[in-house]
Order: C-alpha cells, then sequence, then structure tokens
C-alpha cells in the first residue's frame, strides 16, 4: 500500500501547493519507508505503531468496560473485583518463571544462528513450564487462602479462589504473547489479550446480570475465568498455526539448564517489575475500603493510555537489542537504542499532557464519586514522564545478557514503593499512594540509567551525552 499526500496537495491553490509540496513529498517518504520498508528500523517502527495502535483500542475497550462494570456494580463491589482481578495479574506474570520474556531472547539468538532444533525446543518447553509452573502456584495458593480463610476478609475469599482458576491461562496467554512478539506478529501476541478478553469480560457479565445473576465481584471473577480461558485458546491456536508455517519440523533439543539460569533472573525482574507497577493498588485495598480501591484504579486506567506508548515500543524492539548484540553489531544496537528512548518519551509527554487536563471527564463516567481522582492523575502522569526518559531501558539489559542487574534494579525500586506506601498511604490516603508510586518511577528511571551505563557503556537518556552532541560541531 502506498500513501500520496503530495497528489492532494497538487489540488491546492498555486502558492500553497508550492509551500506544503515540499512537506508532503517528505511526509510521502517517511511515511512509505514506515510502511512498505524492509529495514529491522522500518520493521520495529512498524510493529510498535500496530502494536501502539492495538493497546490503544485495548485502552478504549477497556476503559469503557471497566467503566459499565463499574456502573453495574457499585464502587464497593467494583473495588472488591479490582483488587482481586489486580492480584491475579501480578501473580499470572510471576507464574511464568521468566519465559516470556526469555522465549524473546531465545528465539531470536536460535533464528540468528540458524539453530533449529533448539529453537523448537525453546518454544516448546517455554510453554509446557510456564503452564506447569502457574497451575502449581495456583494449586498452592488457593489450598493456603482455604486453609486460613477465617483471618481473611470475608469478602475476598471467594473471589480470590475464582482468580486462582484464571492463573494457568493467564500466564499460558503471557509466554504465548512472548513467542508472537519475537517473531514480529504483534496481532497475535497481543489482539487476544488486549482486545479479545476485555470484551468477553465484557460480554459475559452483561449477559449473566441479564440472566438474572447479581452483578457483584463474584458474577465479575466468573465472567474473567471464561473470556480468560477462551481467549488464551483462541491465541495458542493462531500462534500455532503460524509457527506451522514458519519454524521447519524436525527433532528437538532442550538445554534446560541453561535457559532456567537465564529465565531465573529475568523471572525475578517480571515478579518485581509486576509488583512494582501495582504495588499502590494492592497497599490501597489493604488500608483503605473497596469504594477508595475503585476511585484509585479509575485513575491508573485513565493514565493507561500513556503507558502503552512504552509498551508499544517494548513489544515493537525488545527482540532487536538482542539480533544486535548477537550479532556484534554494537553502532546498530546504540543508535536502535537511542531511537527507541525518542519514540518512548515524545508521545509520552504529549499524551500525559493530554490526559491531565481531560482526565476529570473521563473519571466522571465511572460515577460522579470518581472525580475525586482528579488530582490523582497529576502526580502519576509525572512519574509516568520521567519513567520514559529512559525508553525500554530495562529490555535492553534483560536482552544484553544483564538481566540479573536488571532484577537489581525493580528490587530496590519495589523496596523504594513499599516504603513509601508503608508511610504514606496512612497519612495522605490515595494521593500518598500516588506520590510514593511516582517517586519510585523515578528512582526506576535513574536506577536504570546508572545501571545501562555502568554495565554496557551505553547513555540511554532523551538527553543525548555532551560528546553526541558536539561531535558534529568537531569539538566531540
Amino acid at each position: 500500500m502506498r500513501i500520496n499526500i503530495s497528489n492532494t496537495v497538487r489540488w491546492l491553490p498555486g502558492s500553497a501547493s508550492k509551500r506544503l509540496l515540499p512537506l508532503a513529498s517528505r511526509a510521502d517518504e517517511l511515511i512509505n519507508a514506515l510502511l512498505d520498508g524492509k529495514g529491522d528500523s522500518a520493521i520495529s517502527q512498524r510493529t510498535a505503531l500496530i502494536a501502539f495502535f492495538i493497546r490503544v483500542a485495548s485502552a478504549a475497550i477497556a476503559y469503557f468496560s471497566q467503566v459499565l462494570m463499574a456502573r453495574w456494580m457499585g464502587d464497593f463491589e467494583y473495588g472488591i473485583f479490582v483488587a482481586v482481578w489486580v492480584a491475579a495479574v501480578i501473580l499470572g506474570g510471576i507464574a511464568c518463571l521468566g519465559f516470556q520474556t526469555g522465549i524473546i531472547r531465545f528465539i531470536s539468538e536460535y533464528r540468528a544462528a540458524g539453530d533449529m532444533e533448539h529453537l523448537r525446543g525453546a518454544i516448546r518447553g517455554s510453554l509446557v513450564w510456564s503452564l506447569a509452573g502457574s497451575t502449581m502456584l495456583a494449586a498452592t495458593g488457593a489450598f493456603v487462602v482455604f486453609e486460613f480463610s477465617q483471618h481473611l476478609t470475608s469478602y475476598f475469599v471467594i473471589p480470590i479462589l475464582l482468580a486462582a482458576v484464571c492463573l494457568p491461562m493467564m500466564s499460558l496467554q503471557e509466554v504465548q504473547d512472548g513467542v508472537a512478539r519475537a517473531f514480529n506478529w504483534p496481532g497475535v501476541a497481543l489482539v487476544p489479550t488486549f482486545i479479545m478478553r476485555p470484551l468477553l469480560i465484557l460480554a459475559v457479565m452483561a449477559i449473566a446480570i441479564v440472566a438474572g445473576y447479581p452483578a457483584d465481584a463474584l458474577t465479575a471473577m466468573t465472567s474473567a475465568i471464561i473470556a480468560t480461558y477462551i481467549a488464551s485458546l483462541i491465541q495458542g491456536f493462531a500462534l500455532w498455526k503460524r509457527l506451522g508455517k514458519t519454524v521447519p519440523k524436525g527433532k528437538r533439543a532442550y538445554k534446560a539448564n541453561q535457559w532456567l539460569a537465564v529465565a531465573a533472573p529475568i523471572f525475578l525482574v517480571e515478579g518485581f517489575y509486576n509488583l512494582l507497577t501495582n504495588t499502590d493498588i494492592l497497599f490501597v485495598g489493604y488500608y483503605l475500603p473497596p469504594d477508595q480501591v475503585g476511585i484509585y484504579f479509575a485513575a491508573v486506567k485513565t493514565l493507561a493510555l500513556v503507558h502503552f506508548v512504552y509498551f508499544a515500543v517494548k513489544a515493537g524492539s525488545a527482540h532487536r537489542f538482542a539480533s544486535y548484540k548477537a550479532a556484534g553489531n554494537q553502532q546498530r544496537y546504540e543508535e536502535f537504542i537511542q531511537e527507541t528512548v525518542r519514540w518512548t518519551f515524545w508521545p509520552s509527554l504529549a499524551l500525559a499532557a493530554v490526559m491531565v487536563v481531560l482526565g476529570k471527564y473521563f473519571l466522571m463516567l465511572f460515577g460522579p464519586s470518581f472525580a475525586a481522582g482528579e488530582s490523582l492523575l497529576w502526580i502519576l502522569a509525572a512519574g509516568v514522564v520521567m519513567r520514559s526518559t529512559v525508553g525500554a531501558a530495562e529490555s535492553v539489559l534483560t536482552m544484553s545478557g544483564e538481566q540479573g542487574t536488571c532484577a537489581a534494579v525493580y528490587a530496590a525500586s519495589l523496596s523504594v514503593n513499599l516504603v513509601l506506601n508503608f508511610a504514606l498511604i496512612p497519612i495522605f490516603g490515595l494521593k500518598g499512594a500516588a506520590i510514593a508510586t511516582t517517586c519510585a518511577l523515578v528512582f526506576e528511571a535513574f536506577a536504570l540509567y546508572a545501571a545501562a551505563r555502568r554495565r554496557l557503556g551505553i547513555h540511554i537518556f532523551i538527553v543525548p551525552a555532551r560528546s553526541a552532541m558536539a561531535a558534529p560541531n568537531g569539538t566531540g
């Protein structure tokens, strides 16, 4: 498909056409290079763009589905569902044992080396091990909750037990996502989880309410179970169909010890990251009543679009970091890293500005009481923008063999988050949680920058290094 803005501009009056034609021609070049380009940058930008649009669509779907669920359930029951669902999402990521990100590195390295036996083994092994690990975690967690249910708040017990049923399929989806991303299949990676699943949750919930079931947290969790299983199975079918055409059939070889050694610190990275990004919601659920959890979650969801810029860039570039590193192409490796930082920061800054201005009106969609979260948007947006200054730095570290360093950064950031949430929420309530999260994100950004500088010798920051700025003038 070719875009030709120049032809349209030529229809404008003479003077306007002359002034705009050079800009239109340049726009044609850039857009068509992005759409049709075969180079690594074009493919990565295209993948990131597709991922971003999928996440934007999913943000709209998820946002308005949450609005409807909040309206149907009321702030109290909605707060219960949110607290349990967030905990399930955290555990679903942890239960993958690090293979949801490790598989991206394995596939990239084995494809670059032409090692099909280990490629087939890595794909099969990562899916089996993550499914087995998540099933064991779900069974153990359900047993512990059941045995100690008398020590838990009663309205959380059954929703938690239902959430355990979701874990194996949530974990499987995470790894299937990683496999698809490694092959540059953003539709297979993202649509089932971020488009299909929220739509199915909403549809099943609506059907249940029409059928006479109460609009409460139990019905919502049951709807989530059904939706998660359907979406995961559809994704698995689509993935295996594509793999059958892309990866030649043959023997599978395994390097279990080596893969586990790589996945173990990634497991810590993903675990710390999931906790870091959701600790505030868990603390709010512990210290404050469910209706306050709902307000805080609504504010977080309102800023989700800004987060999706980072996610889209990460989805389109993580495997490229590994490929360039494995190929020994240091110059392109460093250039590409700086490109991804720019792709992350400037859109994040623009979207954050829009969301803080219009955020109040989005919050009011949830209900009148949710407008109380407006002040949280300004605090949270500052942290998101600061975090975007280093782009996907944690992917650079992980894909470059520094997953242990990355785990240490996230462990330290999580510690900061835990301490600040523990100290600030009892004093400042929801604002305390927002301040704690923002401070943790700022700390994380600087820690990732320092780690990349020290371990890889790379300057990963939106402001170029002094030598890079001086070089064009011959002074660098």
